[in-house]
């Protein structure tokens, strides 16, 4: 499913124009954007949460030369899916 598809079938479901409903949605994905980037937590009760987590700094190496190289540490988005998702799936 993209997103198109995402935002007719919202449209679907809750009765909001196409419009409105791709509105809303994008409010939502800026919403947990921007709560992610200030290092916040999303948590969405029974769905999941989203999250920041650091990656430490590493070795890694180029795949053609086999020479080392080191990577330098960085903030990641991650998601852990909340129980109710998880039977939903199962």
């Amino acid at each position: 499913m993209n997103k198109t598809e995402l935002v007719a079938k919202i449209s679907d479901v809750s009765g909001l124009t196409k419009k409105d409903a791709e509105a809303a949605l994008n409010a939502t994905l800026s919403t947990i954007q921007e709560a992610l980037a200030a290092d916040e937590k999303v948590v969405l009760t029974g769905f999941g949460t989203f999250e920041v987590r650091n990656r430490k700094p590493r070795t890694g190496h180029n795949p053609r030369t086999r020479e080392p190289i080191n990577i330098a540490a960085q903030k990641s988005p991650a998601f852990k899916a909340g129980k109710v998702l998880k039977d939903a799936v199962r």
